[in-house]
């Protein structure tokens, strides 16, 4: 706080009165600094007010850190897991595959069977 210096001394009467004239009978303090007093006050109660802001920041910074900790984790348990599934639809994509080739194999055999009796068929018919 800024400290206020007087460019006029006090007036000769301020000076000669007694010291109980000059401070407050409720709470005695001198009514030439309770104005400063007061303005200390107000300033000591913002500061407070700030200190009770920054006290709790600390609280949520150490709680989003934990949040943020508990939410890597999860990440990475999800990447492996999302990799390990990868890796399963991969071979599955290999199983089903390899059925389709074998699916492909035997429409093939069986078509070339049918035209095989159909041959035959006709061949003794025609007997």
């Amino acid at each position: 706080m800024d400290r206020h210096t007087p460019l006029h001394a006090l007036p000769e009467e301020i000076q000669k009165m007694s010291p109980e004239e000059k401070v407050c009978e409720y709470c005695g303090i001198s009514y030439l600094i309770l104005h400063e007093f007061k303005a200390m006050e107000e300033k000591m109660k913002a500061m407070e007010k700030e200190m009770k802001f920054y006290q709790g920041s600390v609280d949520r910074e150490k709680r989003l850190q934990e949040k943020l900790q508990s939410l890597s984790q999860d990440f990475e348990q999800y990447k492996i897991d999302s990799e390990s599934k990868t890796e399963r639809i991969q071979d599955v994509s290999m199983q089903l595959k390899s059925q389709q080739n074998e699916f492909q194999r035997v429409q093939k055999e069986v078509n070339h069977l049918l035209h095989e009796l159909k041959i035959k068929q006709r061949q003794s018919q025609a007997f």
